[in-house]
């Protein structure tokens, strides 16, 4: 959090706010990334279309953003590679788990005022605070 700007934050906070806005308005959908990567790879779904278009905005915004200021791509992970891994794993553990991700629930969940979305994302929120604590007093991060 060393490059924390509070304007940059509430620009980004914003446009994901207004896309899963114009996402729900014009589709009926929700902008779960966990969902929507779901009914992509899902053979029986036959709205892929849109959830394609979706996935591909996620990917390509870094890569044109990265065409003109390639700092702002700049990652440091601190941490080794098979942590990483099984981080990743057991987010899409959790997810599944929990019927979604932090955009489904964190934001368009809470959104519309939903018990099961506030208790997911406190719940997601607890244990990223706990992971962190754990970590940081084993010497991990």
């Amino acid at each position: 959090m060393e490059n924390f700007t509070p304007v940059s934050a509430a620009i980004g906070g914003a446009m994901i706010g207004l896309s899963a806005v114009w996402l729900m308005a014009s589709a009926g959908r929700i902008a779960g990334i966990s969902g929507i990567v779901g009914g992509a790879l899902d053979a029986g779904k036959g709205d892929k279309l849109w959830r394609w278009t979706f996935l591909a905005g996620l990917l390509l915004a870094p890569l044109i953003v990265g065409f003109f200021d390639a700092s702002f791509l700049e990652i440091d992970f601190p941490t080794t590679g098979s942590l990483l891994v099984l981080a990743a794993v057991l987010v899409g553990i959790g997810t599944q788990l929990g019927n979604g991700c932090t955009s489904g629930h964190g934001v368009c969940g809470n959104a519309r005022l939903s018990i099961r979305s506030l208790l997911a994302t406190l719940t997601f929120m607890g244990t990223g605070i706990v992971t962190v604590f754990i970590m940081r007093s084993l010497g991990g991060v």
